[in-house]
């Protein structure tokens, strides 16, 4: 029996990896490069859609509709979700959005090798509420294993090169001419990608944005560079990453490899995805709040930056979006990425994979559709404190201000004192901790005076969503948590659980009755993975489990995975 070109890619996946070699979704040769390849690429989209939304230059804007270059034919279209959802994909091309080769010159300065993949390292799905009030950026990791209908487990960034080869193949003999096949081949790599993402994430793609390597250069250096931080000094040769420590401003060539390093960061991909959020926040704060779109040269060079680089589906409205999105502030520009179960998960040939609970990733999704709708159809719902269903804005209090009971009403030993270290921990002062005068209560909750009172509310989402009830015989700085057995957030697994998130932290206040904090968050998730066997490498559903590939040991840190917004003038600090 002939072999076929996906067994032999998924044979390679036992080859051990070299820091300088990556290998395409299907067989090729290793390609050479400086570091890791992943195309970074989709950090200039984002910067080319703050561009588009802010409503500045509408007749440059305008002219982009005719001038951009379109892909057709991907079945895309609005739904009825209260928002625009975009997925942008950045790509390793040596030709411009256009099809025009690049030069030697700009292929030497990406540093990129002389072959082009097509794996789509770089995935973002860009969340933008029908009011234009926010904009929300996912990442998803490039490892992470997904199930796909015709090509079995992969990886998710194999998913668009792999079918394209595979569609290329199969239409060789057709008669077709080679520009033919291209076209088709590439629409059905992209079909299967949004595809894909569709069933990781739960959401209908709306629109789709295609980003190649010398878009990121040209539109950091179209607005003077971008301005980062480091914790520490790095020099990491096979990124090219060699800065000082503190604030830098880098040009384009520099940002490539800022966001390119991944060896030596303890988290691989999700900590390079970490700098790519940060940078991307200073990119869009830089755009939106500096004279960057009153200055006619610098919008030349953006929109320049733009037609050379991006590929949009034909039914964009880009003028609408602009219009849509014209007064959108730096801090409503978010950046997050989704939770996964294990960093050193191993797919069905032994390569090292990203494993995700679909399920999770369905949660998250919802919960940020849910915020966006609400804060675009009922911006009165923010006036509304209601505890364990509230999940407006925290208003600043001082934790040292309130004094919290804790108090035990179920039957596991030590989880008042354990809860009350964790609230110690994070500034509360701490009063009674131990039995609650009545046993087996069946609700946990957080009583205060006035359940409006910001530290009541915050401790109640720390603790997983609890629900805030009203108590007068309370005085105004004094706050009551009566835990049920049913309790599974902080605290739960004993005093070194992880710490209490910031409250007003995304994806803080997930109601944790009859639910367990899997992941060590501090959220409680669905009890779905106990009885669900992952060794077989396949996909497995057990209960509300939902994970491809086998698990690992390396689990991720939400509490690292704060989302990043554009909103201040100062870069984050990473490592």
């Amino acid at each position: 029996m002939t072999e076929q070109p996906q067994d032999t890619a998924r044979k390679n996946a036992h080859t051990p990896r070299h820091s300088r070699h990556i290998h395409s979704a299907y067989p090729r040769k290793p390609l050479r490069q400086f570091g890791s390849k992943p195309v970074k690429t989709v950090l200039a989209a984002l910067s080319a859609f703050t561009l588009l939304g802010t409503g500045v230059g509408y007749a440059t804007v305008g002219n982009l509709n005719h001038e951009l270059a379109q892909a057709n034919g991907l079945d895309l279209g609005s739904q009825p979700d209260g928002a625009t959802d975009i997925l942008l994909v950045g790509v390793d091309s040596r030709t411009d959005a256009q099809g025009n080769p690049l030069t030697e010159d700009e292929i030497k300065m990406l540093r990129a090798g002389d072959e082009e993949a097509t794996n789509t390292d770089t995935m973002i799905l860009i969340r933008i509420p029908n009011d234009g009030s926010s904009a929300t950026a996912v990442s998803l990791p490039r490892d992470t294993y997904v199930s796909t209908p015709d090509q079995g487990n992969m990886k998710l960034n194999g998913v668009y090169g792999t079918t394209k080869y595979l569609e290329s193949q199969k239409l060789s003999g057709s008669g077709l001419s080679k520009k033919e096949i291209e076209e088709r081949s590439t629409e059905a790599g992209r079909k299967a990608l949004i595809s894909s993402v569709a069933d990781l994430t739960g959401i209908h793609v709306d629109h789709y944005a295609e980003v190649g390597l010398l878009g990121f250069v040209l539109l950091t250096d179209a607005v003077g560079g971008v301005d980062v931080c480091l914790n520490e000094a790095v020099d990491e040769p096979l990124s090219g990453a060699k800065f000082p420590k503190g604030q830098q401003t880098l040009d384009g060539k520099d940002a490539l490899s800022f966001v390119r390093q991944r060896h030596e960061l303890p988290r691989g991909d999700l900590d390079r995805i970490t700098r790519q959020q940060a940078y991307m926040a200073s990119l869009a704060n830089h755009i939106l709040s500096s004279d960057t779109l009153t200055n006619p040269s610098q919008i030349n060079r953006l929109t320049e930056a733009v037609k050379r680089s991006v590929v949009l589906d034909g039914d964009w409205d880009i003028m609408g979006m602009a219009t849509q999105m014209q007064n959108l502030a730096g801090g409503n520009v978010r950046f997050e990425t989704i939770p996964v179960t294990s960093l050193d998960g191993t797919g069905d040939y032994g390569e090292s994979i990203v494993t995700v609970d679909k399920n999770q990733v369905h949660k998250f999704f919802e919960h940020l559709a849910g915020e966006d709708e609400k804060k675009s159809s009922d911006k009165e719902a923010s006036d509304k404190h209601d505890g364990d269903n509230d999940n407006s804005k925290i208003d600043d209090f001082n934790a040292s201000d309130y004094t919290i009971d804790v108090l035990n009403g179920g039957e596991v030993p030590g989880l008042a004192a354990s809860v009350g270290t964790l609230a110690k921990n994070y500034g509360y002062r701490t009063g009674e901790v131990g039995n609650a005068p009545e046993s087996g209560i069946s609700e946990s909750q957080v009583n205060a005076k006035d359940k409006n009172d910001p530290a009541a509310r915050a401790i109640a989402r720390q603790l997983g969503g609890l629900k805030v009830i009203e108590d007068p015989s309370l005085g105004d700085k004094e706050i009551s948590v009566t835990l049920s057995g049913t309790y599974h957030g902080p605290g739960s697994k004993g005093p070194s659980d992880a710490p209490l998130q910031d409250p007003n932290s995304e994806f803080v206040g997930t109601h944790t009755e009859g639910m367990k904090d899997l992941d060590g968050d501090g959220v409680a998730d669905s009890d779905s993975s106990s009885n669900s066997d992952h060794g077989s490498g396949n996909s497995t559903s057990s209960g509300n489990s939902d994970v491809v590939g086998t698990e690992g040991v390396v689990a991720d840190k939400p509490q690292l995975n704060r989302p990043i917004d554009a909103g201040s003038n100062a870069p984050m600090c990473v490592n």
